[in-house]
């Protein structure tokens, strides 16, 4: 498995047009960088409160099956790592109201916290991203893109 590549220019770069390019890396890797999806996803990413989340989680999956539909991966995996975002971070909401993890001072993890707004709104985007890292289409799409383009032979 390659890693992402933050090598390339994102900003000048379409992957709709040069989806070769793309490497799916872990988690979340690259998904504020690579265009035109962050473009079109970025809009409706939201969590604020389960009421948003769910309108912003149905939204992004909305997309991912737009995406399917016309066989573009990319997009698929894109719309895939902002589900999987909204969740990381309503959780790190959810532990930290301040966002923020680890003290300026000293570095050490600051006390958790437990905000249930917060927490709900990071179990709908967890839904979400379930079902669309497991969609038989997006996981046979997924290893058919990393053998054609990521692969040593690659």
């Amino acid at each position: 498995m390659k890693k992402f590549d933050y090598s390339l220019n994102y900003d000048e770069l379409d992957l709709r047009k040069h989806p070769e390019l793309y490497t799916v890396g872990r988690g979340e890797q690259g998904v504020l960088m690579v265009e035109p999806y962050k473009g079109e996803i970025l809009p409706h990413w939201r969590f604020k409160t389960p009421e948003i989340a769910t309108e912003s989680s149905e939204k992004i999956y909305e997309l991912f099956l737009e995406y399917k539909k016309k066989g573009d991966f990319v997009g698929m995996d894109m719309a895939r790592k902002f589900l999987q975002m909204g969740y990381t971070r309503a959780r790190r909401y959810t532990n930290h109201k301040g966002r923020r993890k680890y003290s300026k001072e000293d570095g050490s993890i600051l006390p958790y916290q437990n905000d249930k707004v917060k927490a709900e709104a990071a179990a709908i985007f967890k839904a979400q991203w379930e079902i669309a890292k497991t969609d038989p289409d997006y996981v046979k799409m997924k290893k058919e893109h990393r053998e054609k383009y990521e692969s040593d032979e690659a």
